[in-house]
């Protein structure tokens, strides 16, 4: 069985340049994952560009929160939206109906507030 890997825009964006710089192509659909990507990570989509290192951090700080440590690619869309208040952290943790402790989502903004 192989480990899953989450990506983070900027590592999608940078992919994508590095197959058209060696192809010397992309196909369409490569195309708008690009365009997509640059815009993600850019400082336009949140007001934070996306970097990997602070991806990467955060993604091992909020694994260590234990209900979230069962749910890695929540952490990883946590670590990538960097929401600013509970509704948006419950938002994302809707979509696996976890249920979390108000002091729980304090500590998520916590660490997401540490690397921002």
């Amino acid at each position: 069985m192989t480990e899953e890997k989450f990506l983070n825009f900027a590592d999608v964006r940078d992919h994508l340049v590095n197959a058209q710089e060696r192809r010397g192509f992309l196909t369409y659909e490569q195309k708008m994952a690009l365009q997509h990507a640059e815009w993600a990570a850019s400082d336009a989509r949140n007001g934070h560009k996306t970097d990997s290192k602070v991806f990467s951090q955060m993604f091992e700080e909020l694994m260590k929160i234990e209900k979230i440590a069962k749910f890695p690619d929540i952490a990883a869309k946590l670590a990538e939206l960097m929401p600013k208040g509970p509704d948006d952290v419950r938002a994302v943790l809707g979509s696996r109906r976890i249920t979390i402790e108000t002091s729980e989502i304090e500590e998520i903004l916590d660490i997401i507030r540490q690397h921002v």
